[in-house]
């Protein structure tokens, strides 16, 4: 589509991609093993692509393969309102494995409340050994983020290692649904009270515990600014940090 585009004269291609599906595969992690994201990277900036608008990559450096604008949108504009309606008495933001800590960090700044780190250990890819919760989490209500929920496994492991710690009760918010496997009977026999996503990807089937938010205005001005040449900063929650 961006080649077709070029091909017909047009003057810039901004290409919009809510799931980047690569994310996952950003270094050489074992030997003999493609990093996939550097290559789609490459391949959009080859056909022709002027700008990249996406959200929550699986690591934010990914930014770093293009040789081109990215703007990398923050799911935390629309999981902060969501949170705010909730009016949970004795909030706290849990991340499910270390590697969101920076973003749960964030999001605690922003409630002015406590957080806790579950940290898991893997025996292969998508089965959990071991998992510990580090930080109390007594009488407090869990809020879960994550940005990718794949089979639902360590969401499902850490809402019930966070019960049994003593918590009030469990949600978790994760960006995109990839829902693979077991994860829907996953979700739906654990103790979280729901999952809340965004509709980067579309659901292959509806659940009682899911709830899905959409991500249409968020992009819609991300799209409109890219388009006039404005700034996207008011979209990502430092900025409304420092006009807390």
């Amino acid at each position: 589509m961006i080649d077709a585009a070029r091909r017909a004269s047009a003057y810039k291609v901004v290409a919009v991609i809510p799931y980047y599906g690569y994310a996952r595969q950003d270094r050489k992690d074992k030997p003999r093993v493609a990093i996939g994201s550097k290559l789609v990277a490459n391949m959009l900036v080859a056909a022709g692509a002027d700008r990249i608008i996406t959200m929550d990559l699986h690591a934010p450096q990914i930014q770093g393969y293009f040789d081109i604008p990215v703007d990398h949108l923050d799911s935390s504009a629309i999981f902060i309102p969501y949170i705010e309606q909730l009016k949970l008495e004795n909030l706290t933001f849990a991340a499910p494995d270390v590697g969101s800590a920076n973003r749960i960090r964030e999001m605690a700044a922003f409630f002015n409340t406590d957080m806790v780190i579950c940290d898991k250990h893997r025996k292969r890819a998508n089965e959990i050994a071991s998992m510990v919760v580090i930080g109390d989490v007594t009488d407090r209500d869990i809020v879960l983020i994550d940005d990718i929920c794949d089979t639902g496994g360590t969401l499902a492991k850490a809402a019930g290692l966070l019960k049994e710690k003593g918590a009030r009760s469990v949600r978790a918010l994760c960006t995109h649904p990839v829902l693979s496997g077991n994860a829907y009977a996953n979700i739906e026999n654990s103790v979280l009270e729901e999952l809340i996503v965004c509709d980067t990807i579309p659901l292959q089937k509806q659940s009682d515990k899911i709830k899905v938010l959409s991500v249409a205005e968020l992009f819609a001005v991300a799209i409109r600014n890219a388009h006039e040449n404005k700034s996207i900063t008011s979209l990502f929650i430092h900025s409304q940090l420092r006009n807390k």
